[in-house]
């Protein structure tokens, strides 16, 4: 497994010239996927020099242990953090997914449970977006329908990393897990006897596609104009800036409304529409590849029940891991973290597995 990282060295050596390369800048874009490649390369092959390393340390020490005993301590050092440096190589090369370096577009919908469901969204974007402060990304709010007690109905945004973000922990990389229903129980605002009620609402993560990744031709699209509506079903304009964009083809449909233009509305929705895109041409290789190979966590069915977040206990529980936590209160104010890394534990052992079976 390790005689492949020879390869990498070499890769990792062009890399470094091109990006030392003025002109390779004058291209963003290009710029940006060579320095992901650059770090993700770079974790790799530091983790190989240090367990060549201590290899070849802890050879020598064996060597010296069998003159002097003195050495045999610092043998035994060595060979257990050489092995605890070949497990972490091993983890970084395991295939990831193609998508793991992109920017996220996350759409939060209320479900069942009426004016509490929609309140609960309110709860999730807050969480995410707390969460995204934490990691130093932006969100954006590309479209947002609120409801009349100030949840949301519906609300989908963009989550950008300012920076190139280490392998594994750009937006996507980590918040695709989310993809799923989340259960709530707690006493609703609206409720007047006190009683706990189970509500829910629904999470879709999707990579962020540049228009490089996914080609739109014109003539797949229709556009619709309308006019934009707030709560309850006024009218938040009075122009018809709201656009609906249907993908012929695939019969996917995007509105926005957000804009207080066409023009920009427009482009609000071919970003998702893209995302949307790209997200259903990964979901298709998925399909065709085989049990062994699938990601255990990745692959869940989204309409599926994912975690239920208890009010009165403070609990958090995630059901395709078997986490639990009692700290609710500080993952809805973005402390969740360990919440992502117990699925991308779950993801990676799946992934080890598969390579070993």
């Amino acid at each position: 497994m390790f005689e492949a990282v020879e390869g990498l060295v070499e890769e990792h050596a062009e890399l470094e010239k091109r990006l030392a390369e003025p002109e390779t800048h004058a291209d963003a874009r290009l710029a940006k996927r060579l320095n992901q490649r650059y770090a993700e390369l770079s974790a790799i092959i530091g983790a190989w020099r240090e367990w060549r390393q201590l290899g070849d340390d802890a050879e020598a020490a064996h060597e010296l242990a069998g003159e002097d005993e003195v050495f045999a301590a610092e043998a035994d050092e060595l060979t257990q953090r050489r092995e605890q440096a070949e497990e972490r190589l091993r983890r970084l090369l395991v295939p990831r997914d193609p998508a793991d370096d992109k920017d996220a577009i996350l759409e939060v919908k209320s479900g069942e449970g009426g004016e509490e469901s929609a309140l609960f969204a309110g709860d999730l974007l807050r969480m995410y977006t707390r969460f995204a402060e934490t990691q130093g990304w932006r969100v954006e709010i590309l479209d947002a329908t609120g409801s009349d007690l100030g949840g949301y109905k519906s609300v989908t945004v963009a989550v950008k990393a300012k920076t190139t973000s280490e392998p594994g922990r750009a937006p996507y990389a980590l918040l695709k897990f989310e993809g799923g229903v989340h259960r709530v129980q707690r006493v609703p605002v609206t409720e007047s006897q006190g009683r706990v009620h189970t509500s829910a609402a629904g999470v879709l993560v999707m990579p962020e596609a540049e228009p490089i990744d996914v080609q739109i031709d014109e003539s797949d699209l229709r556009i619709d104009v309308y006019r934009s509506s707030g709560p309850g079903g006024q009218s938040v304009n009075t122009t018809d800036s709201a656009v609906r964009v249907t993908h012929l083809p695939t019969g996917i449909v995007v509105s926005m409304q957000n804009e207080k233009s066409q023009l920009q509305n427009k482009e609000q929705a071919l970003r998702v529409l893209r995302a949307r895109l790209l997200q259903a041409a990964q979901d298709a290789a998925d399909a065709e590849a085989s049990d062994a190979r699938r990601s255990q966590v990745r692959t869940v069915d989204r309409s599926e029940r994912i975690r239920t977040y208890n009010f009165p206990e403070n609990r958090i529980s995630d059901h395709r891991t078997g986490y639990k936590a009692y700290n609710l209160d500080q993952v809805l104010d973005g402390a969740l973290g360990p919440v992502l890394d117990s699925a991308v534990e779950a993801d990676l052992e799946a992934r080890l597995a598969a390579l070993e079976s």
